[in-house]
């Protein structure tokens, strides 16, 4: 187990990772925008919910998403408390670091990026799977979806390449065209009072342990990715002391409560005793349909161009995502160097984004090649191993924030660093025990694809953590470098 601060020995060390930051003037609207934008509201509401409601808990999805929300604000409560105290783009890796172990920390850094980016890739597959489709029901020829995904990566690599802020503008614009319209659908069925009337119905204990509550809660969880933005951005935002915690709070209510009011729309909008077959039935076209039917033709065509735009927006959230990471493991020598140095003009990480897009491609290129269904494996495969790895990355969090407090003794207040974390992380292990328990439904794949890919997860972890124990002795000056950087 590590110490709290790097040893006096190591400063020096530890010094030349301070060389570097990123720079940005993101405030909370900005970070809350990159983390609704990586949530996706519209491929939450379009595609999540309504398997949710086929296969999982039907009407009692809407509780499934509040379940889920009260777990993470459980957890922000350290998260964001540990936010005030450790500054790094690492986010996630850095908190382990500095919480648990240094060995335990690169281990959790290795299962981040394995994490952000196959959900990168899940959601290339099902980018160029909607684009495609959509443009030739609008009589152009079939395009293929991999040269859909290949034109949407080159926007995003000039995205990702410069300054966060713009791409703040970019995403904010995106997210609240999204929630424009579904608002404007949800509100529309409740006016009208749905199939059988407005009732609560969707929030009683009867109605969430109906069907297979595992699987409504499974599906909850999976529609928080990019959580972790909030503290992935702390470096580029104005106050990080300040901004941080306010955005981690805001964004879990906010994605928590309107996924919660859409899937009770969509509950409504069929009857609570029928949504269930309804889902079944039209599983892919329900929340279009719903939009059709209580709203008009407008609102189905808005929404089916406003679902590329959202998986845009997630492609543009991840990618930036994953190119911190890179930036903050570069600046500490993990990886080379080069990645650890930010752009001259945009204090973007350039390397690590340029080096995002390369993989992207190669990788997207073996899917195509491959000739994988882009919805059925690469993105079905992809987003349950991403969901498996983020939140086993939060449950050790949570245990890093508890084992931090109780070294360093800077907060001593039990139900921010104790109580709150240990409530966190005992829902955590929940959900990830859920996962696990469902892990075949979830990637509808068969059981040994199942273990296969969560035998990534476990590999990546160890392969981190053993490469850190060694480095104690074979590069102590590295060592010494994990997670030491606080901006």
């Amino acid at each position: 187990m590590s110490a709290v601060n790097p040893p006096a020995a190591d400063l020096s060390a530890v010094g030349s990772a301070r060389q570097e930051r990123l720079h940005g003037t993101l405030g909370v609207a900005g970070i809350v925008f990159m983390v609704v934008a990586a949530s996706s509201p519209l491929t939450v509401v379009g595609g999540g919910v309504p398997v949710a409601l086929a296969i999982g808990n039907g009407p009692g999805v809407p509780a499934a998403y509040l379940l889920v929300a009260v777990i993470l604000l459980l957890f922000s409560v350290g998260y964001s408390l540990m936010s005030r105290h450790v500054t790094n783009t690492g986010a996630f890796y850095s908190y382990i670091t500095r919480g648990i172990s240094k060995p335990a920390g690169l281990g959790a850094a290795f299962v981040a990026l394995v994490s952000y980016t196959t959900i990168q890739l899940a959601v290339y597959g099902l980018f160029g799977a909607t684009l495609s489709g959509l443009l030739a029901s609008w009589g152009v020829p079939n395009i293929p979806w991999w040269l859909c995904a290949v034109a949407a990566l080159a926007v995003v690599a000039v995205l990702g390449y410069r300054n966060i802020d713009l791409s703040v503008k970019v995403l904010g614009v995106l997210m609240l065209c999204e929630v424009a319209i579904i608002t404007i659908v949800c509100v529309a069925v409740l006016a009208r009072g749905g199939a059988d009337g407005v009732s609560l119905t969707s929030f009683t204990p009867s109605a969430f342990f109906s069907g297979s509550p595992g699987i409504g809660v499974m599906f909850a969880i999976a529609s928080f990715m990019g959580f972790e933005a909030t503290a992935i951005y702390s470096e580029e935002a104005r106050d990080a002391k300040r901004t941080v915690p306010i955005a981690t709070y805001v964004a879990v209510i906010l994605i928590g409560v309107f996924y919660a009011f859409a899937s009770w729309a969509m509950v409504i909008a069929y009857g609570s005793g029928k949504v269930v077959a309804a889902a079944q039935e039209n599983t892919a076209g329900l929340t279009f349909a719903t939009a059709q039917t209580y709203v008009g033709t407008w609102a189905e065509v808005t929404m089916n161009i406003l679902m590329v735009t959202s998986l845009f927006a997630v492609l543009l959230a991840f990618h930036n995502a994953i190119a911190r990471y890179l930036f903050s493991l570069g600046r500490e020598h993990v990886v080379s160097e080069r990645f650890g140095r930010s752009h001259t003009k945009y204090g973007s990480p350039h390397f690590g984004s340029l080096t995002q897009t390369v993989s992207a491609l190669i990788i997207i290129a073996i899917f195509a090649l491959a000739g994988l269904d882009p919805v059925a494996a690469v993105f079905a495969w992809m987003s349950g191993l991403a969901t498996l790895g983020l939140i086993a990355l939060m449950a050790l969090t949570s245990a890093g924030v508890i084992v931090f407090f109780r070294r360093s003794r800077l907060d001593t207040r039990p139900w921010n660093t104790v109580i709150a974390p240990a409530l966190g992380l005992a829902g955590l292990l929940f959900l990830l025990v859920l996962v696990v328990w469902n892990f075949t439904t979830l990637i509808g794949g068969s059981m040994g694809l199942a273990i296969t890919f969560e035998a990534i997860i476990v590999v990546a972890f160890v392969l981190g953590y053993v490469l850190a124990a060694r480095w104690k002795t074979s590069r102590p000056d590295t060592y010494a470098q994990l997670g030491s950087f606080t901006g």
